[in-house]
């Protein structure tokens, strides 16, 4: 199966969603997501579990395990530029099977890619990303399924939702009411499962502190 999985490194991943996932054992998973969180943490426990066997992803730098596997040839890596997983996520989402971009052009992600050239630049044809399964995190949730996120949390959260076939959310308040339609990042049509995200502890994938200065 393909899974798409919202979240930037450990910010709006769905951690009790991941750790579902990793409970089931099931194996031989194609990854989708901007990155496979860390060591032990995020999508990391997957990779822990030997549960995955392909990565479309954009970056790999926080994942010592990732690199060990990918290098030892145990884990297929498909390398995405940033903004065209993006674009990949919400074209699949949005019924486009493909699209022509100029990133990439020149560089290995463009091998076997077929080329065009419009107005003079070259670009290469990618295409759009449909999940078997979505799973985001939201701050909200309404009984129609309808979501919204808080602050970076947003992220590849909303594309991912796009993307699946079956998108299942974790939120951290259930509502009871309907969420202002002016207020909605995700409309509940995308989204065919909620369940609560509880008091799982956030975790800060680079802690950083300012440098103290003598009085």
């Amino acid at each position: 199966m393909t899974i798409a999985v919202g979240g930037f490194g450990l910010s709006g991943i769905p951690a009790n969603l991941i750790q579902a996932l990793r409970d089931s054992g099931v194996t031989g998973l194609t990854i989708v997501s901007n990155n496979m969180g860390v060591d032990g943490k995020g999508l990391g426990l997957l990779l822990e579990n030997k549960q995955v066997s392909k990565v479309l992803g954009s970056y790999v730098g926080e994942n010592k395990l990732f690199a060990e596997q990918y290098l030892s040839g145990d884990l297929e890596v498909e390398f995405v530029p940033q903004g065209t997983l993006a674009e990949r996520l919400r074209a699949g989402g949005s019924g486009i099977p493909a699209f022509y971009t100029p990133t990439g052009v020149g560089t290995p992600v463009a091998e076997g890619k077929p080329e065009a050239v419009f107005d003079g630049q070259r670009a290469i044809l990618e295409r759009g990303i449909i999940a078997d399964v979505s799973l985001v995190r939201a701050h909200q949730a309404d009984p129609e399924g309808n979501l919204r996120y808080r602050m970076t949390a947003q992220n590849f959260n909303p594309l991912v939702a796009m993307a699946g076939r079956l998108t299942i959310a974790e939120a951290e308040v259930l509502r009871q009411d309907f969420l202002d339609p002016d207020q909605i990042h995700t409309p509940g049509i995308y989204v065919q499962r909620v369940v609560g995200a509880g008091n799982a502890e956030k975790h800060i994938e680079q802690r950083t502190v300012r440098v103290r200065t003598e009085a």
